[in-house]
């Protein structure tokens, strides 16, 4: 009987002692890359915008929290958050297989697929499937002609991309072989090689490079052949989170789902992007 009693009583003290470590948010650091708009970019001032930038204000309003956003190198921002440097991230990453091994994803909150983007007057200007989307879940075999289209163009050429990016990825299974792939640290810097003549090709998301070709002192940039998305490139960007913390997944999910039943994700994407990145 006392054996019972005291099984009893260290059950309702580990229950009690795991009540009082559940946490309660109050405040949540988000972290982004601020160097891939219309994502997220940082002005001459330093300040943050872009697309992520509007919408992470408009999540916390719904989970009723205060929030901070900071910036943070992509290369190392996966390590960071589990390191508990901050919270969540929210940097135009695309929920992948691979990083949901080490991190947790909440529902996309935007996807506008990777394609490729060229000099102006290049040879490669008129890449095969230009404007056509191809998935690489439901529609892989014609994702898998379209690639087979475009490799005797790309042969010998070097193709720049950012490392630890999903184009990366892309790159590595379809044409490693076929080009030269050369990995920058930033999208910008890939910008600057295609433009001065280094690189032949970039790739990158839809909405990144043709948000780049619009800038000023882009004019030679054109985006070019066909876009992919979903199956190894994830199922559109999403908030990255550790994977203990699923009452916070809860909460960012509970907020996406509002702001995309109410149109929100729709009119931020059509402000930033000039077209709907709601994931369906």
């Amino acid at each position: 009987m006392k054996f019972g009693k005291l099984v009893l009583a260290v059950c309702m003290g580990l229950a009690m002692l795991g009540h009082a470590q559940a946490k309660e948010w109050k405040h949540i650091t988000i972290a982004t890359e601020g160097a891939f708009p219309p994502w997220n970019a940082t002005k001459p001032d330093g300040s943050l915008d872009g697309y992520e930038i509007d919408l992470y204000k408009d999540l916390c309003k719904r989970m009723n929290v205060e929030c901070t956003m900071v910036t943070q190198a992509w290369d190392g921002i996966i390590p960071a958050l589990t390191a508990g440097k901050f919270d969540a991230i929210m940097a135009g990453m695309s929920a992948t297989a691979k990083r949901e091994k080490i991190i947790s994803f909440s529902e996309s909150y935007g996807t506008t697929g990777q394609t490729f983007a060229v000099a102006r007057g290049s040879d490669l200007e008129k890449m095969p499937h230009f404007g056509e989307v191809f998935s690489l879940e439901t529609e892989l075999p014609q994702a898998e002609k379209a690639i087979e289209d475009i490799k005797p163009l790309l042969k010998g050429k070097i193709i720049g991309v950012q490392t630890a990016s999903i184009a990366s990825v892309f790159l590595d299974k379809y044409l490693k072989g076929t080009a030269e792939i050369r990995e920058y640290k930033s999208t910008e810097q890939h910008d600057l090689d295609l433009l001065a003549g280094r690189v032949d090709v970039i790739m990158a998301s839809m909405g990144y490079l043709s948000t780049a070709a619009a800038k000023e002192g882009n004019s030679d940039m054109v985006v070019a052949g066909p876009r992919f998305q979903r199956g190894i490139l994830g199922r559109g960007s999403s908030v990255g989170l550790r994977k203990e913390d699923t009452d916070l997944r809860d909460m960012f999910n509970k907020a996406i789902a509002e702001a995309k039943a109410d149109g929100t994700i729709k009119k931020l994407s059509d402000k930033w992007f000039g077209f709907d990145v709601t994931p369906h």
